[in-house]
């Protein structure tokens, strides 16, 4: 039987003004995982209205389980308004006081426990309520799963007390660039004024963080320059990337992408080489179109197929086709 998943978190819908596109980190990462086939669970939380609508259409196209996905009659959908830079970067404004901010912990405990996954995923920005964070805490508190925190750290909402908890509950964590030296910031001597790859200093405070934390392993994203894995057994692994191999419509949910085949890999005994080679290379793709998650669900299935043809040389493919 496949090792399941459990992801806790936003689902939201992200407004653009021309468009509305379903979002939410948590919930990309969810819809990616069905899509490469693994049986996942989505703790979150709707309301009865035309976004909640959306947000449960996107679960019936991607098969996802729904006995995490809770409603609120009286509560708003989360959404986020997003505005688009000339360069292709984004700005958020979340509003407050939304339906994933009402997660209901009798409820999340029960989703997770019929489950029982292998994996759970959390992140920060559901955790800005006490009633949702009072929901992760319960379902943490009694799953056995390996737990895997994506530290999305978004502006306006950093509570380093909320960061700081998450990473002591942690055993994997997974942090951009901009994250990772805020971390450096909080938690470490010195503070390296870019993320090299091969840096010592860079390496030394990221260890030395891991154990302060007791974290078992340290993911770092760093966009085209592809990413760093360190292990508390000592394993450091870095992989360039691949950049674009077409056009760029923008990055919206790459790192979202990057975690799903990252986690996929770990549940199909991938090497680490080959995870963060499949990883980079998915989430590059994912520039090419517009929004987090692809259209075309068949997508998944060429990847899959392209890396079992590939093996150990697919990072010299790219993408698949």
């Amino acid at each position: 039987m496949e090792q399941a998943v459990t992801v806790f978190g936003e689902a939201l819908v992200d407004d653009f003004s021309t468009r509305r596109v379903v979002g939410g980190a948590p919930f990309n990462l969810a819809r990616h995982l069905a899509g490469f086939g693994l049986p996942v669970t989505m703790i979150t939380r709707v309301g009865n209205d035309a976004n909640g609508q959306l947000i449960r259409d996107e679960f019936t196209r991607f098969g996802l389980h729904d006995g995490g996905l809770q409603t609120g009659a009286d509560e708003a959908t989360g959404s986020v308004h997003v505005e688009v830079g000339a360069d292709g970067s984004h700005r958020f404004t979340i509003g407050p006081d939304q339906a994933y901010d009402h997660i209901d912990s009798a409820a999340a405990l029960a989703a997770s426990q019929a489950t029982q996954p292998s994996i759970f995923c959390f992140g920060t920005l559901a955790q800005r309520d006490p009633r949702s964070r009072a929901a992760l805490h319960a379902v943490l508190d009694q799953t056995q799963a390996v737990r895997f925190l994506d530290l999305n750290l978004r502006a306006g909402f950093v509570d380093e007390t909320i960061v700081f908890d998450s990473l002591q509950q942690a055993d994997i964590v997974k942090v951009n660039e901009d994250e990772l030296q805020q971390l450096f910031k909080w938690y470490c001597h010195t503070c390296p004024d870019t993320v090299n790859m091969e840096c010592i200093s860079v390496d030394t405070e990221c260890r030395a963080m891991m154990h302060n934390f007791s974290l078992s392993a340290l993911v770092v994203t760093m966009g085209a320059r592809g990413a760093l894995y360190l292990s508390a057994d000592g394993a450091h692994v870095a992989d360039h990337g691949t950049g674009m191999a077409g056009t760029f419509v923008d990055s919206v949910g790459a790192g979202d992408a990057f975690n799903a085949v990252f986690l996929l890999g770990r549940l199909r005994g991938w090497t680490m080489e080959q995870t963060l080679a499949r990883a980079n290379a998915f989430a590059a793709s994912t520039c090419g179109h517009a929004g987090a998650v692809p259209q075309e669900l068949s997508c998944y299935r060429e990847w899959l197929e392209a890396w079992m043809r590939t093996g150990t040389t697919d990072e010299l493919f790219g993408a698949p086709g």
